[in-house]
């Protein structure tokens, strides 16, 4: 019998404090400039709506078959070490996932993990077939990760 959730994570090291980090991921506007899912639709609608950021901040996307639809809500912060999203897909289909982010200080770096997890759709089953999510959304972390540690990078690099 198949297992009947999953969970994927991935983790960077960025030469950064977590509260250089921490303002790029509590808030969902900043994420244009480090999501892995950014530029797949150049027509993807936004909408943000409740708080500024942080707990109760929340983010509908509604885009072509690439991006499909769906929506995120911040549930819980522990400023600055974590941050717990509420994620809804839509489209391309349905399912509903827990997001954490933790961000641990380990010197003058910090390790920022990345985790989803949920039950395991229909469509999750199947695409267990080639390689689950494991390869399907492994890599989009991986890249969304190097591109929060470059955008970081660079802003430190910038003062």
């Amino acid at each position: 019998m198949a297992n009947d959730t999953f969970s994927l994570s991935r983790s960077i090291t960025i030469n950064a404090a977590p509260q250089e980090i921490y303002p790029h991921i509590q808030d969902l506007r900043k994420w244009q400039g480090w999501s892995p899912w950014e530029g797949m639709d150049d027509n993807l609608q936004r909408e943000y709506t409740g708080a500024d950021s942080g707990v109760g901040q929340k983010y509908a996307w509604s885009g072509n078959r690439k991006a499909g639809a769906g929506s995120m809500e911040i549930v819980r912060v522990d400023e600055p070490s974590t941050v717990g999203i509420d994620l809804a897909f839509t489209k391309p289909f349905k399912a509903q996932n827990d997001t954490l982010f933790e961000l641990s200080q380990h010197g003058e770096s910090t390790v920022v993990t990345w985790t989803m997890s949920g039950k395991q759709t229909l469509m999750g089953k199947a695409m267990n077939l080639f390689g689950g999510m494991e390869k399907m959304v492994g890599p989009d972390f991986e890249r969304g990760l190097a591109q929060l540690k470059t955008l970081v990078d660079g802003q430190k690099g910038s003062r």
